[in-house]
């Protein structure tokens, strides 16, 4: 595959904020977020009302199999045809199976077997899409705005997060689980009109006549790409470990030690709101600053600190000190994943970022959510300190891996 180049539309040198293709990719982006947290509610609400907790369980982690399986194609077929085209089509394709699953629904009562088999086209059509919408950005924009884009983005997930549960909830509480799907596939077909409107760079095709190469080989070559990158290879290594040693605790983990203490659910939602401020924080300092000096030095210190954070957040005595210690993660984990997501979308080759992408996404969205089995057996084996310490150590595992190599270590992000 020949080396290639995009010429960003638009505007040179307005800041991200300010250009319309970015926004619009943007508000795409943050209404699909939404739709997913609706999504994923309505799900959980139908399918703990179909069947029992083991039932629910099965249904929720279905749709991270094929996620985990298909990720890596994901990503091949964004650079075969284009992310822009793979990422409208998953987008579309999200709209009519929730809506179509939102009018079945109406003419009969889920069941187990109809939740799990729409979950899994679900995480299938996910895994199309997450690779493609990662690629996106370094197509609608300047290089020296992509990390002021990945601020952006870690704003756009936080106003999801916080917006997303609650119409959920409402939607179920006024029409049940079909109003709920209506209302996800409705904010899809909102996204999806918006992304028909983002322009983007065209990349240089490789020359006529040159052999077109099969999937196998072009994810073959992707992934010889990053091993062979000075700063992509252990800044994937950075990313899987970091993750691995932060979802199951954070997630899983937090709901338990919350149980154990006696604090209860509003104890936790406060923990919880206090790491989303500190990741809104980190998010908005990003995207207001559009760079940080010694980004891939920064990167490392921030998650080795976060790191330091969750090992302690499990010996906090007080509802007040944890919500400080998750106030605390946010800022620092948040800070660090949106520094590696520009390190990933500024040292990525155009033609290799779905693949790049793919790659990363699969931690983040696939591999680090199956581990919350081995979370809460370890939870009911050994108590919540020991798992959130190993958790802690995983993840500062991935931050010295960082500082031990110079490249990564010394990376920087266009100005």
């Amino acid at each position: 595959m020949t080396a290639t180049t995009a010429t960003v539309p638009g505007a040179a040198g307005h800041p991200a904020h300010r250009d319309g293709n970015v926004l619009r990719w943007l508000g795409a982006y943050t209404t699909s977020m939404v739709g997913d947290s609706v999504y994923y509610m309505a799900l959980a609400w139908a399918a703990a009302r179909t069947g029992g907790a083991a039932q629910t369980g099965l249904v929720l982690a279905a749709g991270s199999v094929p996620r985990a399986l298909l990720m890596l194609g994901g990503g091949v077929l964004a650079d075969r045809v284009g992310p822009r085209r793979v990422v409208i089509g998953s987008d579309a394709a999200r709209c009519l199976v929730i809506l179509g699953l939102a009018g079945a629904l109406l003419l009969t009562s889920p069941t187990v077997r109809l939740l799990i088999a729409v979950a899994l086209v679900f995480g299938v059509v996910d895994a199309l899409f997450l690779p493609a919408v990662g690629a996106l950005p370094p197509r609608i924009t300047t290089t020296g705005q992509l990390a002021r884009v990945q601020g952006l983005r870690g704003l756009a997930a936080r106003i999801a997060n916080v917006v997303g549960a609650p119409l959920g909830g409402l939607a179920v509480a006024v029409g049940g689980p079909a109003a709920a799907f209506a209302a996800a596939g409705g904010l899809f077909a909102v996204s999806t009109a918006l992304l028909l409107a983002v322009r983007i760079a065209p990349l240089t095709a490789p020359g006529p006549g040159l052999p077109r190469n099969t999937a196998r080989h072009e994810l073959a070559d992707g992934l010889r790409h990053i091993r062979r990158h000075r700063v992509l290879g252990p800044l994937m290594i950075v990313i899987a470990l970091s993750e691995l040693g932060f979802v199951g605790p954070l997630n899983l983990g937090l709901i338990l030690l919350a149980q154990q203490r006696g604090w209860g659910a509003s104890g936790m939602g406060w923990i919880i709101a206090a790491f989303g401020t500190g990741a809104g924080v980190a998010a908005l300092l990003l995207a207001v600053r559009g760079t940080l000096p010694r980004a891939g030095l920064t990167m490392c210190l921030t998650v080795l600190s976060g790191s330091a954070v969750i090992g302690a957040l499990a010996y906090a005595p007080s509802v007040a000190l944890a919500a400080t210690a998750g106030l605390l993660i946010g800022l620092l984990v948040g800070l660090g994943g949106a520094l590696a997501g520009a390190l990933v979308q500024t040292a990525a080759a155009p033609e290799y970022l779905g693949r790049v992408t793919s790659v990363s996404t699969l931690f983040t969205h696939a591999v680090a959510p199956l581990s919350y089995p081995v979370v809460g057996a370890a939870v009911a084996f050994w108590g919540t300190g020991p798992v959130f310490a190993a958790g802690a150590a995983l993840c500062g595992a991935g931050a010295l891996t960082g500082l031990a190599f110079g490249h990564l270590r010394r990376a920087e992000l266009p100005r």
